[in-house]
């Protein structure tokens, strides 16, 4: 999985406020290496709230500036005074477009996206938050953390000759984004077939058939029902040809199928409570006149002047304003980014993964917890057992952990548990087991809050293992 991104949900998130116009989705655009786009996911969040994640190539600047009626070459001169900085990149190509997407110096140096950026568009019917997250390697958790706010996923797809090929054999970044995403629980793809009008390519229909013929089995062994949750669209996004309005029949005769914006529009994701507990798990905070904290809502409603308290160091808060896009708003949802002023507690007192929730019925917080894995690929052929350490990845928590117990083998044939005890496993099981961090976390039964409880294990920078959290209760036996 070397080359992938995901466009709704993790580089770039789109989401929108709770306000009487348009619906609101969460989109994430992933940026990697310029040029090579290889496969990239899109995810989307609820309300209509998503997520994205892509490559940083010329399809996500494209993005950027097609709802807003603005040109690349206006951002350019305010960006660059005309120029690259010094740098001298041919104006056509996609490492162009990701140069001045980039805003500093180390992103522009290394050719990859290391912050997670924002921005805002809007559709007829719904307002998207777009989050442009790192889709290297090197910043898979930062990936991460953008796909846990996503339910829906656009994987974009390079059409050029060679690059989705590297995306997709064994040990490129697609196969692990595919299945991360997944994981993280982002139920719908839009298959995004992109740079169509490349030279090698031309809209070829042999082409994107043979992408897709590619594609469907390992999407399906992903676990996605390709008929039902899977959609795949042509597009060129260096000329944003498919993307705000359908590809004209004398450039793509054999198209009959929506643009991209028709398409993000008519993806259903699944519905939230608003009456819920309230649960919006901390991605970020700053000072602004008070403490300042972001995330994504996950349950419940929040208005200006609700008390609330910021968990686990259960210090009670009260809400100054609400903000979501640039807009202060007095309610706002589940599915809505929001930046939420607070006073009752310091900047400095606020990590990021702690959960902002409601006095009543408060959210969790445990060190240990049973939890159900499936082994991906342990390193060198290690096993997986009592005293294995790697880092856990939930919701916006990133936290050492160490497995303390396996208490069941699931059998993969009847999915229920063996009888026999279980001292260690490898590759491909599922287990029951304990797991133990070294700091309070906040989480939740998956069966309670999805999003809020499953997770990934990685070391050495591979996702060993995904899982789902079962029990919260400080002891668990077999």
């Amino acid at each position: 999985m070397d080359d992938f991104d995901v466009v709704l949900g993790m580089d770039f998130m789109v989401s929108a406020t709770v306000i009487p116009a348009p619906s609101a989705k969460c989109v994430m655009f992933q940026g990697g290496r310029p040029g090579v786009v290889g496969a990239e996911l899109l995810s989307r969040g609820s309300k209509k709230s998503s997520a994205m994640q892509l490559r940083k190539d010329a399809w996500r600047n494209t993005l950027l500036h097609e709802p807003g009626g603005g040109t690349v070459e206006e951002d350019v001169n305010k960006i660059g005074g005309g120029g690259c900085c010094g740098h001298h990149l041919d104006r056509a190509t996609t490492e162009y477009m990701a140069y001045i997407m980039d805003t500093n110096e180390e992103e522009r140096v290394k050719g990859k996206t290391v912050e997670v950026g924002r921005a805002h568009f809007e559709t007829e019917t719904t307002r998207f938050t777009i989050l442009d997250a790192p889709g290297h390697k090197s910043y898979v958790p930062n990936m991460i953390s953008g796909a846990s706010q996503a339910d829906v996923g656009v994987l974009v797809i390079s059409a050029r000759k060679g690059e989705f090929e590297t995306g997709y054999e064994r040990g490129g970044q697609t196969r692990e984004h595919v299945q991360l995403a997944k994981t993280l629980g982002v139920t719908k793809l839009l298959v995004v077939v992109n740079k169509m009008d490349d030279h090698t390519v031309n809209w070829s229909k042999e082409r994107y058939d043979e992408i897709e013929s590619k594609m469907i089995p390992f999407l399906r062994s992903s676990g996605y029902n390709v008929k039902k949750d899977v959609l795949f669209l042509p597009l060129s996004g260096l000329v944003g040809t498919n993307m705000k309005t359908r590809v004209d029949k004398s450039t793509c005769p054999w198209w009959n199928g929506p643009c991209l914006f028709e398409a993000l529009d008519s993806i259903e994701v699944p519905l939230r409570d608003p009456k819920g507990p309230f649960r919006m798990p901390i991605i970020d905070k700053f000072k602004d006149m008070g403490t300042v904290v972001m995330g994504k809502v996950e349950s419940g409603s929040i208005c200006e002047g609700d008390s609330l308290l910021v968990m686990p160091n259960k210090a009670q808060v009260k809400v100054l304003a609400v903000y979501c896009d640039e807009n202060k708003v007095r309610r706002a949802g589940p599915g809505e980014n929001l930046r939420v002023r607070l006073s009752g507690i310091e900047e400095e007192d606020i990590l990021t993964g702690f959960v902002l929730t409601s006095i009543v019925k408060s959210i969790p917080a445990v060190t240990e917890f049973t939890a159900q894995l499936q082994i991906l690929e342990l390193l060198d052929n290690a096993i997986f057992t009592a005293g294995y350490k790697a880092v856990l990845h939930i919701h916006s928590v990133v936290e050492e952990c160490e497995i303390v117990k396996l208490l069941q083998q699931i059998d993969p044939k009847t999915k229920k548990p063996m009888k026999k005890k279980v001292l260690f496993v490898k590759n491909g099981a599922v287990v029951v087991c304990r797991i133990q961090v070294n700091s309070m976390i906040c989480i939740e039964k998956f069966s309670d809050f999805p999003q809020l409880g499953r997770f990934t294990l990685r070391t050495e920078g591979k996702t060993v293992a995904v899982g789902k959290v079962t029990d919260l209760s400080s002891s668990s036996s077999a």
